[in-house]
């Protein structure tokens, strides 16, 4: 029998390779996506504070130059907006586009509905209550390897 952590690897490839290559998000590429999915949220749950760059990289785990191709690709198609901090100029703050938020949440309907999907099939085969507790093990699961990687 595989041993437990050769398990627990290959599970979480498979649903990062799921998540990553079968374009569950088609109208971006993964990392733009991911970014735009932490504007979104951000600005509907506290749209007064504004994010940046680094407060990007910090939540998306992505490196600075990638954070960077990814900010000024979402800016060329005019998701985002930067715009520099009256308190201390050298910040700048990363900001969804007022007038893109429709394009982004058309999008972000779709997956929410591949998403629904999914819980769907999962509760069809062991109910609503262990659906929930996987989702509950998924964030632990998170928790610990960002927990262990950050020693």
């Amino acid at each position: 029998m595989e041993a437990l952590n050769e398990q627990l690897l290959s599970a979480w490839l498979r649903i990062s390779n799921t998540i990553c290559n079968e374009r569950i998000v088609t109208h971006l590429p993964y990392n733009e996506a991911l970014v735009c999915n932490i504007l979104y949220h951000q600005r509907m749950t506290n749209p007064d504070i504004y994010l940046t760059a680094t407060d990007l990289c910090e939540r998306t785990r992505l490196i600075k130059s990638l954070m960077n191709r990814t900010l000024n690709n979402l800016e060329e198609k005019k998701l985002i907006i930067k715009k520099k901090s009256e308190k201390d100029r050298r910040s700048v703050f990363v900001i969804f586009n007022e007038e893109k938020i429709s394009q982004y949440e058309k999008g972000h309907n779709e997956v929410l509905q591949i998403v629904d999907n999914i819980i769907e099939k999962i509760e069809d085969k062991i109910g609503a209550e262990k659906t929930k507790e996987i989702v509950n093990i998924l964030n632990t699961i998170s928790d610990a390897a960002i927990e262990t990687i950050n020693q």
